[in-house]
């Protein structure tokens, strides 16, 4: 297992460096956006990015099960699997690793933003429709470029909320917090969680991402 991720994570670097970069230039551009501003898009790409997450990690697990279950049981097995690997994951992917990097980069914002708390409303309906349409029709390949820029927008609008936009925005630390949002826990998600509920680990090897080695 560790041999695999060390892999993913080698694949997963160059697509996520890309994606920091283009976080990095947009918070260049729009550095004075308003905090009202940042908060609603963190909420179109945050959500974006819990569905994605929801169907590739719910989609791969039912693949992963090769026990001929079928009925509710396999379902609300599935369905946990995929709710817990998209949700806890994503949190800590757009705001647990952000608000951190915020506050050791002295970045001032009063709280991290818990969409499946926050917007519980919003959040909870669309990843559970997720699981419902990746349980029915699994698929595991999305454009891999395009999961890292979503999960990167929605950790830099994050960022952006925070007070103290201006030229001295510390630019170098926010990219390395970028990167480690999205490499971290893209991988975590893709590789390690599902693999914790399969008896069957060689049923496993990769992260289904083109660019990134084929499940």
């Amino acid at each position: 297992m560790w041999t695999r991720i060390l892999h993913e994570l080698k694949e997963h670097a160059p697509f996520t460096m890309l994606g920091a970069v283009s976080g990095v230039m947009l918070m260049m551009a729009f550095r004075d956006i308003s905090h009202d501003t940042a908060h609603t898009l963190f909420y179109v790409f945050h959500p974006l990015h819990i569905c994605l997450s929801a169907v590739v990690t719910t989609a791969l697990y039912k693949r992963y099960l090769s026990n001929g279950q079928t009925g509710i049981k396999m379902f609300l097995k599935v369905a946990a699997v995929g709710y817990v690997g998209s949700v806890a994951v994503g949190t800590v992917s757009d705001s647990l690793i952000p608000y951190w990097g915020e506050i050791l980069l002295e970045m001032p914002h009063p709280h991290a933003h818990i969409g499946f708390i926050d917007k519980w409303w919003l959040i909870n309906p669309l990843v559970l429709i997720c699981i419902v349409l990746a349980y029915k029709r699994p698929v595991t390949k999305f454009p891999h470029a395009g999961h890292v820029l979503i999960s990167t927008w929605a950790s830099l609008f994050h960022m952006m909320m925070a007070s103290g936009h201006g030229h001295d925005v510390p630019y170098f630390g926010i990219f390395i917090f970028l990167f480690l949002a999205v490499w971290l826990p893209c991988c975590f998600s893709d590789i390690v969680f599902p693999m914790l509920f399969v008896k069957s680990k060689d049923q496993v090897s990769g992260c289904g991402c083109p660019g990134a080695s084929e499940r």
